[in-house]
This record gives C-alpha cells, structure tokens and sequence, in this order.
C-alpha cells in the first residue's frame, strides 16, 4: 500500500493553530487533534498534558482515551453483520431477540437510529449514582423504562436502546458482547489499542470548574451490560483506521452496499437548519456542501469526535481528556474539512480503458427523455449515464448487464430500476426504457412515436 502524500507545512501550521485555538478557549487539558486519509493518519498534534500528575505521559497518537458514544459505531456495524448474516432484520422488534422485553413494536432499525420514542437513559439515574446495570438489571430496567414519544416523530437520543443492542447482540452470538466485538472486529480491522479497559499510556479525565482554573479529577466508569452504548478506549491511530473501514470496508466484514445503508438519513436531527441526521447508527453531518459520517462521545472526563467525508476517505478527530469541553463534532469536522479544502488528496492522472463490449457501442452516446438530455458512455467496460447537468460530485449511473437486452442499474440515479433495451424489426436500437421512461436520440414529447429507419 502507498504512502499517504504528507501535508504541507503550511497546512500543519494552521491545523496546529485551530487545535490550540479550540484547547485554550474551551479551557481542556488536554487535547489530541488529528487527520487522517484512507485510515492512516497524515497529522496529529497534542496541546496541554494528558496527565497532569505525570508529565511522563505522551499525548500523542497512541495515548489512550476514553471514546464513549463512539462505541456505538461498532455496535451498529455489529447489528448490520448479524442483519447480513441473515440472525436478525431491520425491522425485528426488540422482543423476538430479548424474550422478556415488555415493550411492543421497538424495532431494530428504531433503536440504531434512536427514533424508539424510548428515554433516554437506563433507569435508576445511573448518571447521580454512577451505578449501571448488569445483564439482568438492564432487562429488568429496560421494561420498567417510559417510553415517552411515539416512534419516528422526533431523533431522540437513546443510550438505553443501545445497551439492549448490545444484548441482542450477545444473545445472537452466545458469548459477551465485548467478546463479540473482539472476534467481529477489533481482531479483523488490527485495531491494537481498541478495548473496553485503558492501557497505559493513558490520558486523566477532568472537570474544569467554571469559576476556578484548577481541574479536578473526574471517575472512570465501569459500564456493565450499557458498555455497547459507550465503554471503548481507543487512540487516534486506531480510530483513524476504523473510520478508514467506514469509508471503505473490507467486504468480507461487511459489504460496501451494507455501509452506504448506515450512511443513508432515516431522520433529521437538527428541524430548523437541517445540519445533522442520522443514519443506522451513524451520525450525518454537513458542512459546506459536503457529509461526514461518525459520532461524538461524552463521559466524564473525556468528550471526542470522529468524522470522515467518505468519498475521499478523510478523517477528522479531537480526543479531550475534560468534561466541560468545545463542540466535539464541530471540532473534528473543521480539521478535516480544512485539510480537504487546501491540502486535498493528489489528483489521479485518467487512464484509458482496455475493455469496449460490442453489445454496448450501440447504446452509448446523447439521448433524450422528456426533453433532458443524458450521456451514455462506456467506463472501464461497463455503461455508464450521466443527466445533463450534473454536478461532478455527484455519481453517473452504472449499469450491470442482465442478458436479453436488460440492465440493472446499480449506482447513481434511479439505483435498482431497470433499464431495457428496444429494437426496430431489423436489430437497431429503437430506443431505450429506464425506470420505464423512454429515452429516444431525439427530444420528443410524450405520445409521438420514434421515427421508423
């Protein structure tokens, strides 16, 4: 595998900048920021002190931190194995996988994209106790929990839901979920510092009193049976090559179709100016045009962010060693939209294809559909389409052969439709039905008939 082209010194200047800006006005004691592309890391830097009992300590790229809600990124690729496995649906209530549950109608796709309806936190005000459940307690309490909106009408965020999650899918799996995790995906991605237990070196967590300069220490929770919802530790080398798993996974882990499913909206987060949603366990985000997918997480003492823009595979992330710290998600996206902005990736020189299927020359070129133009081509051996227009960022139209003059349309506009072939009596191509659309070489309204050769 190649290098990653490094960053220029102009760029890690004002990374440094922004990290140190975010560090001294939001008062952290320390604080990793980091960017990284196609999973590896181009740059990190560490402002302020991971420990503030032991200067020894590194604050570095493979300290570890606390992730919290960041966990819930894996369990959500866990439900979506299970789902792919063919163990569970989407669309599985709760009570098919947790015999007990006295809650009708929670479904699986609900719980990853928190619009159950159901509180938000396990019973028992584990957050004043600082006391979470086990197994058993976490069923109980889950039905003794309120459900307190319907389902879909709003996001409403649900570590409770999680943690059932995790029950699911340990129940599935017949081991811990944290086992789980391990031989699903801690092991196959290589993520050496991913765990539920921190491993020297370590950061401190903090709470920074509003009136008063002098951090005080914060606890570090055991989470019993809610760890799906946040437990992990993790450090930003090992973070940087998860996110690189999201933005390209390892199909024999999961399927690339499977992680543009998590990326799709199942609602919107934020109603008034629509900068964030959520998708099947992942949180979608925009800015300037563009979509990073990831999470934030909060415990006490450690507040982190993780983000990447997929389509070139660019990661942001701020892991923060305080309770009381700046926006984690705004943090972490504006690192790596600053590097994708003024130091992107190298340009890719075109290579000419090697492959022109004869049966496809016939199809590619302009046609018309309801007076829009489109253009047809062949792309490394496949037929691809493109509506005038269209922005560049935005994908052509591919297209797989079925036999019998029918194709399927597998990426880009009208993804799954079909798009079918029609010839005149002697084997030209008449024209073209897609998605049952006519498109003809020449524009012409509805109800007139293509031209006889």
């Amino acid at each position: 595998m190649s290098q990653p082209t490094p960053l220029c010194a102009e760029t890690e200047r004002s990374l440094v900048r922004t990290a140190t800006a975010r560090q001294s006005e939001g008062r952290v004691p320390g604080l990793l920021g980091a960017v990284a592309r196609h999973g590896d890391l181009l740059w990190s830097h560490g402002v302020g002190a991971a420990d503030l009992d032991d200067a020894g300590v590194p604050l570095d790229a493979d300290t570890h931190f606390q992730v919290a809600s960041n966990t819930k990124t894996f369990t959500a690729v866990m439900i979506m194995q299970l789902r792919d496995e063919g163990r569970l649906t989407l669309d599985d209530t709760a009570d098919l996988h947790v015999a007990e549950s006295a809650h009708p109608h929670v479904t699986v796709r609900q719980m990853l994209a928190h619009t159950t309806g159901m509180q938000r936190e396990p019973v028992g005000d584990v957050w004043d106790t600082l006391r979470f459940p086990d197994r058993t307690e976490l069923v109980e309490g889950w039905n003794g929990a309120e459900r307190v909106l319907r389902p879909h009408t709003h996001w409403h965020y649900s570590n409770l839901a999680y943690a059932v999650l995790g029950e699911i899918i340990a129940r599935l799996d017949g081991r811990e979920w944290a086992e789980s995790l391990q031989a699903r995906l801690i092991d196959p991605i290589g993520l050496r510092r991913t765990g539920t237990r921190g491993v020297a070196p370590m950061a401190g967590t903090y709470y920074v009193p509003p009136f008063s300069d002098v951090p005080m220490p914060e606890p570090r929770l055991d989470k019993r049976a809610t760890a799906a919802a946040g437990a992990l530790w993790s450090t930003a080398t090992d973070m940087a090559a998860w996110h690189g798993f999201l933005a390209a996974p390892d199909a024999s882990i999961l399927s690339q179709d499977t992680v543009e499913e998590m990326c799709q909206p199942q609602i919107v987060g934020d109603t008034t100016s629509w900068t964030f949603g959520w998708g099947l366990g992942l949180e979608l985000a925009r800015k300037d045009g563009r979509t990073w997918v990831g999470h934030t997480g909060g415990l006490p003492g450690a507040v982190t962010g993780v983000f990447t823009e997929r389509s070139s595979g660019t990661t942001g992330l701020v892991l923060m060693n305080s309770t009381n710290a700046p926006d984690p998600r705004a943090a972490a996206i504006d690192l790596g939209a600053y590097v994708l902005e003024h130091d992107p990736e190298p340009l890719t020189a075109w290579a000419p294809g090697t492959e022109q299927p004869d049966e496809l020359v016939p199809l590619i070129g302009r046609w018309f559909s309801e007076g829009t133009g489109f253009t047809f081509v062949i792309k490394g051996g496949r037929l691809e389409a493109r509506i005038d227009g269209l922005p560049a960022s935005r994908p052509s139209s591919v297209f797989e052969p079925l036999g019998d003059d029918a194709y399927r349309t597998v990426a880009g506009r009208e993804k799954g439709e079909l798009l079918r072939v029609r010839r005149h009596s002697d084997g030209s191509v008449r024209q073209l039905n897609w998605a049952t659309y006519r498109f003809t070489r020449e524009p012409l309204p509805f109800g007139v008939d293509v031209p006889q050769h």
